[in-house]
Parts: C-alpha cells; sequence; structure tokens
C-alpha cells in the first residue's frame, strides 16, 4: 500500500459545536503550498468537486491578487482581503497546508490483501521470512502531515474555526493520484460531519 500507490488517512478531527449542521453557499478553496502548479491542481480538484455538490467554490489562485499571495501581510491587509471576499459573497474559506513531512522506512516486499495464503500466520510468516535475512531490501518514502481547515468568514467574533482535521498522506510517485486520493478521503470527512451535502448521483 505504501510504496504501490499513494494513501491517505485521517487523523484528527474537530468540530465547533456551534457548527453541527454548517451550510457554506460560497468557499474559497486555499491550499498553503510555495508550488505554485501543485496549489493551482488541489484547488481546481476540489472547487470541481464541491460545484457537483452544487456548491459554489473558487480557488485562490484565481481570486487573490498575485501581489497577496507573494508578500508578507498585516492583519489590516488580510481584514481587508476577507472583507472584498465577504463584499463578492463568499461566506467560507477552506485551508489546507502541509504541517510537516516525517522519514519513513519500509519492507519493500508486496503484502496483497486478496492472497488467501496471508489470512493465517503459517503463510503470511512464510512468505515474509525472507525479511529476518535480508537487511538491505528497504525503500524510504515520506509521509506529509496535512491540515485542513474550515473558517466561517461571515461570522464576527474571535472563534470562526468551524471544523479542522488532520491528514496523513504517503509520499506518492503520481501528484495527480495523490491530489485526488486525499480530495476523496477530505470530502467523506467533511460529509460525515455535515460541513458539506453528499453528492447526489
Amino acid at each position: 500500500m505504501v510504496l504501490g500507490c499513494s494513501s491517505s488517512k485521517l487523523i484528527t478531527n474537530w468540530q465547533n459545536p456551534d457548527y453541527k449542521h454548517f451550510n457554506p453557499k460560497k468557499i474559497l478553496v486555499v491550499g498553503v503550498t510555495p508550488n505554485y502548479e501543485a496549489r493551482k491542481a488541489y484547488e481546481f480538484q476540489l472547487i470541481t468537486a464541491l460545484n457537483a455538490r452544487n456548491i459554489k467554490a473558487l480557488q485562490s489562485a484565481v481570486v487573490f491578487e498575485e501581489s497577496f499571495q507573494d508578500s508578507w501581510q498585516t492583519k489590516k491587509e488580510i481584514k481587508d482581503q476577507v472583507d472584498k471576499l465577504l463584499s463578492n459573497g463568499y461566506d467560507t474559506a477552506l485551508v489546507s497546508l502541509v504541517k510537516g513531512i516525517d522519514d519513513n522506512e519500509s519492507y519493500a516486499a508486496d503484502s496483497p490483501k486478496t492472497d488467501y495464503h496471508l489470512r493465517k500466520f503459517i503463510g503470511y510468516y512464510l512468505a515474509y521470512q525472507d525479511a529476518y535475512f535480508t537487511q538491505d531490501d528497504y525503500n524510504k518514502y515520506k509521509v506529509y502531515n496535512i491540515e485542513t481547515s474550515v473558517y466561517d468568514l461571515k461570522k464576527d467574533s474571535e472563534n470562526t474555526l468551524a471544523w479542522r482535521a488532520t491528514f496523513d498522506l504517503v509520499d506518492p510517485e503520481n501528484n495527480s493520484k495523490a491530489i485526488s486520493t486525499y480530495i476523496a478521503k477530505l470530502l467523506k470527512a467533511l460529509e460525515k460531519n455535515n460541513i458539506i451535502p453528499k453528492k447526489i448521483d
């Protein structure tokens, strides 16, 4: 699983009790990364999924002016930007960023769940006993710790955080597939917490 395909796992999940049934109408999607192409790809895939649920959503790569993204902002400048978003009908901001990267090591052999012989200890031990004798057959990979937060832009208070969750994303070889995997896991968590409605097929 680790080496063959991208994998995402929900680690923590917190919801503000004041937002048990949040109903965002227009969401600004923000991917925080210096990699512009990765940010565009992530934001575009996510707004497409939100649009499919009849939620208006736009990406920060389109909404924010380049000067705002590429320089440090004061509290007043950020507030002015939020006021501008409110005047254009935005009521919610969804922000995702990489909080950390862990280095990991994995034994390189595969572990197919469909193999009947691996369902018993005897078969499993037989298949992987070479791990006791082989010391150099390991692969290194990274795990990205990603945090996503949902903020209410309209509420005027000190606590407008509606929901926050953290995920672990195994370092992928295919960035597009990894983004899709993460977004699928994120949408499922948002649906489960009634932040967004489920997609109607």
